[in-house]
């Protein structure tokens, strides 16, 4: 079986003919962005991080590899594992990009998510 094949990409940036499958892996619809414009394909809200989570980690104590921990463990929530076995179904099937507002997408749940993907 081949390694599923993820990008991550900022949803700001034009759609490529080579991204596959795009899935937005945001709780909120990115700001001053058409629908159009996105070209999103899936948008599992389920996967996002809680408020509370997001919250934490943009505060003082927020620490990336602890943000991830909790974040994975977040995702052992029913309705966040079928959404993640539903984003590892398409990227088995062929090459999905992760599309996020986040500034960093190395150092948000987006690199967390594509990890687990790879896994």
């Amino acid at each position: 079986m081949t390694k599923p094949d993820v990008r991550v990409r900022r949803v700001y940036d034009p759609p490529s003919a080579g991204d596959g499958t795009r899935v937005l892996v945001d709780r909120l619809w990115p700001r001053g962005l058409s629908k159009k414009t996105a070209e999103v394909d899936e948008w599992p809200k389920a996967l996002t991080p809680s408020a509370e989570l997001r919250r934490w980690y943009h505060g003082p104590s927020g620490e990336f590899e602890e943000f991830a921990r909790r974040y994975e463990s977040e995702l052992a929530d029913p309705e966040a594992a079928a959404a993640l076995e539903d984003v590892r179904t398409l990227a088995r099937a062929g090459r999905i990009t992760l599309v996020t507002a986040a500034k960093d997408p190395d150092r948000s749940h987006t690199a967390v998510l594509r990890r687990l993907l790879l896994a």
